[in-house]
Order: C-alpha cells, then structure tokens, then sequence
C-alpha cells in the first residue's frame, strides 16, 4: 500500500503531493510523514457474504470494527472478479447490502465531496506559512513540522521566543563558505565563511511593513567581544576588535553567527530576535525549487569573476546562473560591493513575488521548496525546530510584498584604504532611528487633499546659535558645536556652557524672523515640533536662537525624533518594483 494506504502492495512510488491532509480544525494542509490520521487501508483478506450482512444489520451497536472505506463507483464488478465465486459472492453482497438499506440507515459513512482544482488552490493559499527571506543567498520559504531534521542551528546564547508582540528583527546572513557539497570553485577556497552577504530584516509590530537594511560586508566597524559555544559545551570569549571589516563578524578568529548579531546590535541601536544563515548551496536550491527567478539586465553582462554572462533584457535564472546572477559585480556600475548588494535586492525582491505569486500553487511545489530551504537553513536555537519556524513564518506572512523595502546602510569611501567604506553617520544615524521608531521606509506617503509648503531654510552660513548642555551627555555642547561647524558649515554656533536649569527634552528657542534658521537647524538636528519655542518679537541681527540640550540627546547626527521618510542619500528600493536593472 502506499503511504495513504491507496495503490497495490509494494508500490513505493509516493507522491509528496499525496501526503498532505487537510485538517478541518485549522483549515490547513498538513504534511503527514508518519501513519497517524491517515484512512485505514482496504482489508488484504474478503469477506463472506454473511460477514458482510452480519456488519450492516441495523440496530446492532455492539459492533466496534472500524468501518471499511466508501469503494468509488465502479469498484465493487473489479473486486467480485478477484473473489472466489466471483459474481456470486457479489450478488450475495449486494442482496446483504440492499436488506440492511431497507431495514435502515447505511452504517458507513460518506466519503466527502472530492474539492476541485480551484478550491484546493485556494486551501493551499489560506494554508502557507510566512516567508523567510536568505540574504545573499536569496530566499523565501516555509518550513512545516515534518522538515525538522533538515534544520541546523547555533546557540549564540540568547534565545528568544519565536513569536514576539512587539516588532521583529532578523539578522539574514549569506556566508561565502568555500567547504561542502556544492559550494566549491568559486572563489577563495577553503573560506572559513565570512559575513559575505548580510541583511537586518526588521518587521513592524503591527506586521503592515518590513524594513531590509544591507550592511555591506567592507564597512569598517568595530566589533565586540563574543562568547561563543565550542564543540564540548564549553564557552569561549573571543576578544573584540576596532577597526575592521565587517564581513570578518563570522568566522574569523572562530567568530560564529551571534558575534555577527552583537556587531549589527551595537552598528544600529536595533536588538535582534533571531538569525538565519545559508551558503551558496542556498540560491541554487531555492531558484531551481521555484523553477527560476526573473531578473532584468539593463546592459549586456559579461563578468569573468561570477561568469555571469547574459543579453540585456528580462531572463529566467535558477541553479549555478542564479548563483553567478548574486555574486556579480565587475560588469555593472563601478565593480564594487555597494553594486552588487544592487543585484542581491534586485534578485531578492524577485524571488518573493515568485513565492508569492505561485511557487505554493500546489502541494508538491510546496514539498519541494520547504525541502531545499530547510536543508540550506543554519538558525538560532529560538526559532530551531520547525514546529518554530511555522509559528514564527505564520506570525510575519502578513506583510504585503508592496509594503516590503530594501535598502542598503549608508557609507563613504575610506580616505585610508580605497578598498573599503566608512558609515556615513550623517545618513545612517537617522536611518536607523527611523527603523528603531518603527516607521515604515518610504519617500514619503500618499494622502488626499494639499500638502502645506515646506518651512524655508536658512543657508548654513546663516545660521547663529548658542548651545547649552541641559541633560545630554557631559561634553554634549562641545561636541554639537564641532559637528555644527565642521559637519554643516555653521559656522556662527558657539558653545555656552551648561544649561541653568536640567531639561527632559531639548528646547530649541527662535524669533519669528529666526524662523528660516530654525527650519534649518530642526532639519540637522532631527528636532519634533514639540522642541521648537518660538517668541512674540523678531530679534536683532546679531541675535543667536538658544538650543538647549536635554535628557533625550544622545549625540550630533542622531535625530531627537525618528525621521518619518527616508533620509536624502539612502539607497532604497520596493520589493514590487518589477522595473528595476542591473546595469
């Protein structure tokens, strides 16, 4: 019998299609591996016409044998061919059949009406989980109880539960591991697997959004110390380093994913809940489960490096091409890592609409997919068993693909070393408090009726201010007038001192013929409404605006209110952009 217990003895030719079951309960498919809930099997031995009346005779409750499985129509002239007595044996079954008819009610139950093609297609729909997404690697897919031993998972020391009420941060990790099956020739090999490819993917607590910050993998950055679980369940702390790339997060020094986690948390301010990690295996597996991914070249393609070589126009990509597709950057824009996270997005944003759109079409295309995700899958032990992952994908489906960002941390070339980036702290601060805020990354929003003018702003030369410390960290004023002056060219700021009087939050007081300025100054300093204090009458030319610093100023460049649009300079694009190109 087959696993559904339909088919003859000794055919083992399953369709994975066929092991799924539909629960009333939840109005999901489930993936049934095991016999458990299954229809029992037709009986090996036949019975006697006497059995069979004895069975159906009404009235009779004492019968406890489970009832035999409703044969379609046409069955019962095969099985009087294969009984001894043949016909007889089935008109002495159809007589029994007909007397306990008569006599009363049917003891067997009926089979369900069979669903059509479009209302399976539209359980199979209600029933997905959310999607996960592999950066670098590039993926969505979902994961269902019965995948448990595909999944890997490290013990980073922190293990949060898989569904959270508040927001959702994941650290996406595309290792560039050289070692395993499928990930050799490209590149250095023997790479321990650095950070090659990483993505923090934040969703909103309300789940109507999702933020994708790419952090590229030659920032130089600072990263901490690191206690990381060893083979024998000891602990081991790996001392910090300033100064160095980013992608050397993971691996180097024996660093594993949770020091690449504490390095993002201290980079952005953000606190993760959970990672996932894949190597190259990853792309290939998930692009050929989901038969290919659309991708747009704006130029012909020719890179030596990826061997990437494609037509300028739209192509379908999967397997070793999809893998090539990720890894270019030599023949697009300048050949540097900041155009191939371009690519990266590009192919990420394409591969969810695929999921979205059909990859879960049918029960085997989702057996499929859930296979080569979970085998390419490395997450922490929070979310580290599928019965996890369902809870957690089931809890982040309800983000709209239009609703999903990606965007890339802004950076500056390093005067010390042109082969690396330096954070551009002027874009990057208020994009991270943006996402910190939970605001939705968006060139702002939509809405009827007029918009009201923008304030006029003063040119930087213009602007004169005296800054007092009234709560900020010691030094605050200082180190705002040094920003001020050497930052945005405002040379007229003076630093007065400390403040009189403590302040829970920062006071910007101006005249109304200051009020250009103070559009200005509100603008750097990330200042709300609330912090500007405006007088009755116009000051003198010479009159410097008061910018009190209070309790809720962290440092110069970081916004006192969360930015509600993304900041000038942050590359960014959406998820259901299909007009994007590689060129």
């Amino acid at each position: 019998m087959d696993a559904q217990g339909r088919g003859r003895a000794g055919d083992n030719n399953v369709d994975p299609a066929d092991q799924w079951v539909f629960d009333p309960n939840t109005g999901n498919y489930e993936l049934r591996l095991d016999h458990a809930g299954q229809a029992p099997a037709r009986p090996a031995g036949r019975k006697t016409a006497g059995s069979r009346r004895a069975a159906g005779k009404p009235g009779d409750d004492t019968d406890t044998r489970p009832l035999p499985t409703q044969r379609a129509r046409g069955d019962e002239s095969a099985d009087a061919e294969e009984r001894p007595g043949g016909g007889r044996a089935s008109r002495r079954a159809a007589g029994g059949r007909a007397a306990a008819a008569a006599a009363g009610p049917a003891s067997r139950r009926k089979r369900k009406p069979k669903k059509s093609g479009k209302q399976k297609a539209l359980y199979w729909t209600a029933g997905v989980v959310g999607f996960v997404l592999v950066a670098g690697c590039g993926g969505a897919f979902y994961l269902y109880q019965q995948l448990n031993g595909n999944i890997s998972k490290v013990d980073v020391g922190v293990e949060n539960d898989a569904v959270s009420d508040g927001p959702v941060n994941v650290l996406i990790i595309g290792t560039d591991a050289r070692s395993g099956k499928g990930n050799s020739g490209y590149g250095d090999a023997g790479s321990v697997g650095h950070a090659d490819t990483t993505i923090l993917m934040h969703i909103s607590k309300d789940r109507s959004n999702a933020t994708a910050l790419s952090i590229p993998r030659d920032m130089i950055t600072d990263i901490p110390n690191c206690p990381t679980k060893q083979k024998d369940g000891s602990t081991k702390n790996i001392p910090g380093e300033r100064g160095v790339r980013f992608n050397t997060s993971l691996g180097q020094e024996g660093r594993d994913p949770g020091c690449t986690w504490r390095t993002v948390e201290k980079l952005t301010g953000l606190k993760i809940n959970h990672f996932m990690m894949a190597d190259f295996n990853a792309v290939k597996s998930l692009s050929t489960a989901v038969d290919g991914v659309e991708v747009c070249a704006g130029k012909d393609l020719n890179d030596p490096k990826s061997h990437l070589k494609l037509k300028a126009g739209r192509h379908i990509v999967k397997g070793e091409q999809a893998l090539a597709f990720v890894r270019t950057r030599h023949a697009i824009g300048f050949g540097s890592d900041l155009d191939r996270i371009k690519m990266q997005q590009q192919f990420l944003s394409s591969l969810i609409r695929k999921l979205k759109s059909s990859a879960f079409s049918s029960p085997g295309k989702l057996y499929d997919v859930s296979q080569a995700a979970t085998k390419a899958l490395t997450v922490d032990t929070g979310i580290g068993s599928a019965n996890k992952l369902l809870d957690f994908g089931t809890d982040l489906k309800k983000v709209d693909i239009d609703k999903v960002t990606f965007a890339t941390v802004p950076v500056l070339d390093n005067p010390d070393d042109p082969a690396t980036v330096i954070l551009n702290k002027t874009a990057a601060d208020p994009l991270f408090a943006m996402v910190r805020a939970d605001h939705a990354l968006a060139k702002g929003k939509k809405g009827k009726g007029k918009k009201s003018a923008p304030a006029k702003k003063a040119p930087p030369e213009q602007v004169r201010v005296d800054v007092t410390n009234g709560g900020g960290p010691i030094g605050s004023a200082q180190e705002t007038v040094d920003w001020l002056q050497n930052t945005k060219a405002a040379k007229l700021s003076t630093n007065a001192g400390n403040a009189p009087a403590k302040l829970a939050a920062t006071r910007l007081e101006y005249a109304p013929n200051q009020a250009d300025q103070a559009a200005t100054l509100a603008d750097w300093m990330g200042l709300p409404k609330s912090a500007l204090k405006k007088s009755s009458q116009n000051a003198g030319d010479r009159t410097p605006m008061k910018l009190t610093l209070g309790k809720d100023f962290k440092a110069p460049g970081s916004p006192i209110e969360a930015p509600t649009e993304t900041p000038d300079g942050v590359q960014n694009v959406n998820a259901d952009d299909k007009n994007v190109c590689a060129k």
